[in-house]
């Protein structure tokens, strides 16, 4: 394990657990899995704050702040299409998002409405920062230089939305218990990525 790397990660995004460098090597060779896989990751992401939008309509700061996200995260969907087609490759059927299905029955889905508003959110703040994480090790692994800089965009942008999804918990939850929380859930995702099959055809 690259001890810099894994401690920036947990510097800068909160993981504890990084990206084994394999996975960036299979990734290279399922080049039209990995990008039909992130397409549908950003239609997800999309599709996920319009329904957040819609279900927290009271929470003036929330729908402010993920309204330019839903369009900038179909325009990053709108990208990969475009870069599949380039390529003369195919956006392929969508797959099961194991990873995510994993965090989903972490969140509490019943009691008080905070509660689930907090898991949400965080739920999102770590889907974010494992796509960063990811990007970059796509952005500093592939052999392709075009594909590298491709994902460094990517991994900027991920960061940042990272960031917001935590703002946001904070804003709505006193900030000692966000943090309390995400703690558990940094610790339930090292049991997620110590169980998952690393897989080149699979952003998570």
């Amino acid at each position: 394990m690259n001890q810099v790397y894994s401690q920036h990660t947990k510097n800068i995004l909160g993981l504890q657990l990084p990206t084994d460098p394999r996975w960036v090597d299979l990734a290279a060779i399922s080049l039209e899995a990995i990008l039909t896989d992130h397409a549908y990751c950003e239609q997800k992401a999309a599709l996920t704050c319009i329904s957040y939008i819609q279900r927290y309509s009271d929470r003036t700061a929330l729908v402010e702040e993920l309204a330019p996200i839903v369009t900038e995260e179909w325009g990053h969907f709108r990208m990969v299409l475009s870069e599949l087609k380039k390529r003369g490759l195919n956006l392929g059927k969508q797959r099961k998002d194991e990873y995510v299905n994993q965090l989903l029955i972490f969140q509490k889905k019943g009691g008080d409405i905070e509660d689930r508003l907090l898991d949400q959110l965080l739920t999102m703040a770590l889907i974010e920062a494992r796509s960063c994480e990811r990007f970059k090790r796509l952005s500093e692994g592939l052999e392709d230089a075009y594909m590298r800089n491709f994902y460094r965009k990517f991994m900027e942008s991920e960061a940042g939305h990272y960031t917001l999804f935590i703002t946001l918990a904070e804003l709505y939850t006193p900030k000692a218990a966000v943090r309390a929380r995400w703690a558990e859930w940094l610790a339930y995702e090292i049991e997620i990525m110590n169980q998952l099959t690393i897989r080149g055809d699979r952003i998570h």
